[in-house]
């Protein structure tokens, strides 16, 4: 598929519903559906799974406590840099905090109290901050 037909379709499918319809399979115990959705996901993206505490694919019921799963010990050493990810990604948007307002994802705007479950004074510690959306690889 083409990346202009792959972008045109992100624009015009129906992003909430798609977004449902995802969470839903993620989390769905589906045995041998679900061993090999995760299996296809490891081929295609090169997951290493000697990193992971369990590389047993067959002993995750669903793809999200595969997405979830925890490392082994000393398998990604934290780098001493100023600045590190957590995770494997790319940065996909960043930029200033407006007040307490991010422009974010999906053209969103979200409030840094949402993004922070509710807590207005730890909010306020981002307020005119910057940010960086990471998109998970």
């Amino acid at each position: 598929m083409s990346d202009r037909l792959k972008i045109t379709l992100q624009y015009w499918l129906p992003k909430r519903a798609l977004t449902a319809l995802a969470g839903m399979v993620a989390g769905a115990k589906l045995g041998a559906i679900t061993t090999a959705i995760i299996g296809w996901f490891v081929q295609r993206y090169g997951v290493n799974m000697t990193e992971a505490a369990n590389p047993d694919i067959t002993s995750y019921s669903t793809f999200n406590a595969f997405f979830t799963r925890p490392l082994r010990d000393g398998a990604r050493p934290i780098s001493a840099a100023d600045f590190v990810c957590p995770v494997d990604g790319a940065i996909s948007q960043f930029g200033a905090i407006e007040l307490d307002q991010i422009f974010q994802a999906k053209g969103h705007r979200y409030s840094t109290t949402a993004l922070v479950g509710g807590d207005a004074t730890l909010a306020r510690l981002f307020q005119d901050g910057c940010f960086a959306t990471l998109y998970l690889s």
